[in-house]
């Protein structure tokens, strides 16, 4: 039957110091030589070594101790002044006094208890990833960004980092609008101290601007002061805010009788006239005192619109108002770089502080419930003022606690921008914000945090603002407890917080809580910040980031592949799912830059392994060679831009550590099953890394080193006939693949291919099959393993992108057009072809003048290769070498050369080498080269095994 298919059926001082490690090695003296020493020399060397020791001795690069002392001038905050007051006074900002009442009288005292669970759920979600964290290491600077990024990478990193900057700015101007309507509702015209025609001026939203400009002006000088001075004033403010509190929880049991409350002149839903004003026509809302009757009216919603922003109200708007309000929990974390002891002061802190805000908002919002009318709750923001037995007490709390928040987001942003800035990871665009002053205050971070928040002031309205500001949050909270939610999964022995009370379940839940928040509040802000995130985090991606950080991405891909792996069972492998799993062997990569880019075409997604066998033994080396040379060939890699693993052994011979490559390159499932090798002529090797470019990111700069690294790491190619293989020990690798039972192809002149002409060809060039065994030629119409092993090359090399645009299969028939139908034989290729979805342009070649040369006898001819009848045809091997007449190979070579017209690369079959000893090496290489005696790439190939498939 003719023209049928033959089937061979990867220990620093303090842990957790991982920033000190990577901005400024520990350096420990060396203490050899002290035991030859006298003993009275001894032990003074022993004493020495005992103080070096010490903590406090041990040093960074810049002679700066790693572990500073309490009295160190840039930490000196402790838990109460450091973390729980800054947070405290930022979680009740404008919620307390300002928009406590306008919450419960929209949503009800129902939904405001879900609300406020809701919230402090995912903040106290948040919290226990935050302490997690904050106690796996030594904190530095910048709080949750350092937190973030060195968990998760400095892509991630650096673009989270940046949306909670912008958080904190927003924050920023957030609160100084509360500070200023707290202002104008009391001492602006029309306010509860001022009469109609007497007060500050409010009637252009520009004076409003103004107010806020001043107040923000205030902020700044204080931040300028620095970290210090702005712990001492919080801790004096939250004392005024306390006291101010309970004056209001106070007041409200004191007053229980009936109070009629004026209605501010500026809420235009109940007075739309705003030029007729005047004290006649004042309207009042009911405070009832503690009353059951008002506590029922309260407890369920009635959403109407705000009469500041004239936006109808629901769940997720006044949602966003009141979690605007209660996002200071990283205010603490913000000044880790000032605290004494941040792993043991933000835990406690932070959860202090949740705790205690949650008791008085929870208090405070049931007694509100159940003493005021709904009316008075929803038009009257002030309205607690005017409870309170003593007035100022409510004002006070006002400003205390809008102001002291800008302040803490103020300060806390400025930190997050100059740890954005030590980190360079936006280039040098941020390098101001890294200026400090002795005390190590950033004041340039300081002023352009404030700057920022000067424009966003433009927006004016507190209402406006808070849904972006709870976005910004609940996206950066999100990303705190993926950072911890990452560490957990990954396993890392190095990951042991002295903080244990969270897990893998906390973490996904405040995920989950944090992004149905963000889509409940805003789509489009949440959808914008993420593509925002998104952008930054590839800008990141691709330039060069001057960090060694470890990456969790790493650890997460460790993790999964390891996974994977083991569930991968080469048992169950399928010839369907076959790809080709390379081992190239690479002596000089100088001289094989060609070659290795070409495997990287035909690997088809499969394992790439590029081989490398160093001869000598380890006794001859004070470390192992392999471990030096093996980054240099990692950076060689990246530099060429291909897909590769790099194995590389010392062995005593290059046929020993070829043995090893092939036995243990890959793991589990993942095995090289092909193995490359160069061809073996006179050809003198050029430098192909000298024409190779360094590949350069167009957008972001480049992440290669310089070619001279290269140049002056890899040797020259060789420039005489010296060689590191004989002939016999070059078949023997052959013959080793094979035993080893792996496939086998050889590429000769590929120093020739010049891909980049291929890619700019304006016609198709070919990529050439010649499925036959020329030292077989009887075998012509027979197709086996090699055969269609070489088809399943050549179509994979036309599927890769570039060569699938540039380049057409085409496959060669060799016929004897005197003894042969070659009709029925191109036709029944054409429908295997067809059968294996192989789309390529037949060519008939005849050849049946070379068949002539096979029948005179000659001194270089074997009988064995002559035309067999067709009931031999089984008896013979078509893999086998068979020696032929020179006339022959010389009409074979010139068949070909005829036939290379608008060829890009050449596929030709392999045969075995004879096994009858190495006496018959020489003659077998000398035939091979002669029929390929060509200045074009060509590729020899034997397939073991099966690797096409016609079934579904």
């Amino acid at each position: 039957m003719s023209l049928n298919t033959q089937t061979d059926d990867v220990e620093n001082v303090g842990e957790a110091s991982d920033s000190d490690s990577e901005r400024s090695p520990l350096l420990i003296s060396p203490i050899s030589g002290i035991a030859n020493r006298g003993n009275s020399y001894l032990n003074q060397k022993l004493k020495r070594f005992q103080r070096s020791l010490s903590i406090s001795s041990i040093r960074r690069e810049d002679g700066r101790p790693i572990f500073e002392t309490s009295g160190a001038s840039q930490r000196v905050l402790g838990t109460f002044a450091g973390v729980f007051c800054p947070i405290a006074l930022s979680m009740f900002s404008t919620l307390l006094f300002l928009r406590g009442g306008f919450v419960v009288g929209q949503a009800g005292l129902l939904e405001t208890y879900s609300q406020l669970i809701l919230a402090y759920f995912i903040l106290v979600m948040t919290v226990l990833s935050i302490c997690a964290i904050s106690t796996n290491g030594a904190m530095e600077g910048g709080g949750a960004y350092y937190m973030i990024s060195r968990a998760l990478g400095p892509e991630f990193g650096g673009s989270i980092g940046f949306l909670f900057y912008v958080a904190q700015v927003l924050s920023c101007a957030l609160y100084v609008v509360g500070f200023v309507e707290g202002v104008l509702e009391n001492f602006g015209v029309g306010g509860s101290f001022t009469g109609n025609d007497h007060g500050l001026p409010n009637d252009t939203d520009w004076w409003k601007y103004l107010y806020s400009t001043v107040s923000l002006f205030i902020c700044l000088i204080i931040c300028l002061i620095g970290g210090a001075m702005f712990a001492r004033t919080s801790a004096a403010i939250l004392l005024i805010v306390v006291v101010c509190t309970l004056s209001v929880m106070i007041s409200i049991f004191a007053k229980n009788y009936r109070l009629q409350i004026d209605i501010p002149f500026n809420n235009q839903y109940i007075y739309p006239n705003q030029s007729n004003l005047n004290q006649n026509n004042t309207i009042t809302g009911n405070y009832t005192g503690l009353s059951a009757t008002t506590f029922r009216e309260n407890l369920f919603n009635n959403y109407t619109g705000d009469y500041s922003t004239d936006r109808q109200m629901n769940y997720a708007t006044v949602f966003a108002i009141l979690f605007s309000s209660v996002t200071g929990i990283l205010n603490g974390a913000n000044m880790s770089g000032e605290l004494r002891d941040p792993s043991k002061a933000i835990p406690r802190g932070t959860l202090s502080a949740v705790c205690f805000t949650f008791c008085t908002y929870f208090i405070l919002t049931t007694l509100i419930a159940g003493s005021c009318s709904r009316f008075l709750l929803i038009n009257d923001y002030v309205f607690l003022q005017q409870v309170n037995l003593w007035k100022p007490f409510v004002v006070i709390g006002i400003f205390a606690s809008t102001l002291s928040a800008s302040l803490g987001n103020l300060i806390g942003g400025s930190r997050i921008l100059q740890a954005l800035g030590n980190d360079q990871l936006f280039w040098s665009l941020l390098k101001p914000a890294t200026i400090t002053t002795k005390s190590g205050n950033p004041l340039i971070s300081v002023f352009i945090t404030w700057f920022l928040s000067q424009i966003v002031l433009l927006v004016g309205k507190l209402n406006a603002i808070a849904p972006i500001v709870s976005v910004f949050f609940l996206l950066s909270y999100a990303s705190v407890n993926l950072a911890c939610l990452a560490l957990e999964l990954a396993s890392a022995p190095n990951f042991r917080p002295t903080f244990n009370y969270f897990s893998w379940h906390t973490c996904t839940l405040g995920i989950i809580g944090c992004m149905i928040m963000c889509f409940m509040i805003s789509p489009i802000y949440t959808s914008i910040s993420l593509v925002l995130m998104l952008i930054l985090a590839i800008i990141l991606h691709f330039r060069t980031l001057p960090t060694t950080w470890a990456s969790i991405s790493q650890a997460l891909i460790f993790h999964q592949v390891r996974k994977y792996l083991l569930i991968l069972d080469p048992r169950k492998s399928h010839i369907k799912f076959w790809r080709p799993q390379l081992l190239l062997m690479v002596s000089n990569p100088r001289q094989s830059c060609e070659l290795m880019d070409f495997c990287n075409d035909i690997k088809k997604s499969g394992l790439y392994v590029i081989g490398h066998v160093k001869v000598g033994k380890l006794d001859d080396y004070p470390t192992d060679p392999v471990m030096e040379e093996t980054p240099k060939w990692l950076q060689l890699i990246n530099h060429m831009k291909i897909k590769a693993f790099v194995e590389l052994t010392l062995s005593s011979s290059v046929s020993e550590g070829f043995q090893q490559l092939v036995r243990l390159s890959g793991l589990g499932g993942m095995k090289v099953n092909t193995v490359c090798f160069g061809f073996y002529d006179d050809t003198m090797p050029t430098d192909s890394l000298l024409k190779t470019k360094i590949r350069k990111r167009k957008l972001f700069g480049s992440i290669d080193s310089s070619q001279q690294d290269f140049e002056s790491y890899f040797k020259l190619p060789r420039s005489n006939g010296e060689r590191h293989l004989t002939v016999n020990e070059y078949i023997g690798l052959i013959q080793d693949a094979f035993k080893l039972q792996k496939s086998v192809f050889l590429c000769r002149n590929f120093q020739l291919l010049n891909k980049e002409n291929i890619l700019k060809s304006n016609e198709k060039l070919f990529i050439d099959v010649w499925p036959v065994n020329f030292f077989r030629p009887d075998t012509a119409s027979y197709f086996d393993n090699s055969c269609l092993f070489m088809l399943q090359l050549a179509c994979i090399l036309t599927m890769q992108s570039g060569w699938k645009k540039h380049t057409q299969l085409r496959v060669f028939l060799c016929v004897n057009s005197l003894s042969e139908n070659t009709g029925i034989k191109e036709k029944k290729l054409s429908t295997f072809l067809r059968q294996l979805r192989i789309q390529a342009k037949i060519v008939i070649v005849s050849f049946e003048h070379l068949l002539s040369h096979l029948t005179a006898d000659g001194d270089h001819y074997s009988a064995a290769a002559a035309p067999q009848s067709e009931g031999e045809l089984d008896d013979v091997k078509m893999h086998e070498f068979a020696q032929v007449p020179q006339a022959y190979l010389d009409g074979v070579n010139s068949l070909l050369q005829a036939n290379l017209n608008q060829s890009a690369v050449t596929f030709m079959y392999l045969p075995r080498p004879p096994s009858s000893g190495q006496n018959t090496y020489t003659p077998y290489l000398e035939q091979l080269s002669a029929i390929s005696s060509w200045s074009h790439p060509t590729v020899f190939v034997h397939g073991l095994h099966p690797v096409t498939s016609t079934a579904l």
